[in-house]
């Protein structure tokens, strides 16, 4: 039986993007999308999806986003720690944005302008960790994940074999 995902915020780009690759991924059935400016809309009009073309947009609430397996957080950043908050703790969430990245309350209220919300595992598998463990081993069984950012995954991604060959520090 397919996991249940909702995406919250499906009408923009990561949005749309996310409702996409599930269609593809037979593992995973989208049940709800959510877009605030969007109710009542139609998913096919924002993402390029056959399946779920004729899903309707509906309110973000805690209401619509219960009961889900994995519900996707794909809003501007700053607005992510709201939802979570009234989400189901048995239910994977992921947040696109960078409301749970960063530990230091200091750099993100410096950058974002808004209070700290906390700090998700991160969830890049890949990533070496000062310890010579990945951080892979941190993300199994944890239900809360933040998603790297476009440019610290390319960072990441690129320098991690000169890392671990100790080519740089």
């Amino acid at each position: 039986m397919p996991l249940k995902v909702a995406i919250v915020g499906a009408s923009g780009y990561a949005g749309a993007e996310l409702a996409r690759l599930i269609e593809n991924h037979k593992e995973l059935e989208l049940a709800t999308v959510t877009a605030n400016s969007q109710v009542g809309g139609r998913l096919g009009d924002f993402a390029d999806v056959r399946d779920y073309a004729d899903l309707q947009f509906v309110e973000t609430n805690k209401e619509s986003l219960g009961r889900h397996d994995i519900v996707f957080l794909a809003l501007p950043h700053t607005k992510s720690a709201a939802v979570a908050e009234y989400l189901s703790p048995d239910s994977v969430v992921l947040d696109c944005g960078a409301d749970f990245r960063l530990r230091s309350k200091f750099d993100f209220e410096k950058f974002y302008g808004a209070p700290h919300p906390g700090t998700w595992s991160y969830g890049l598998p890949e990533l070496l960790l000062k310890d010579g463990t990945k951080q892979r081993d941190k993300l199994s069984g944890s239900n809360r994940i933040a998603v790297p950012g476009c440019n610290a995954t390319a960072v990441t991604l690129a320098f991690a074999p000169l890392i671990e060959k100790g080519l740089i520090e």
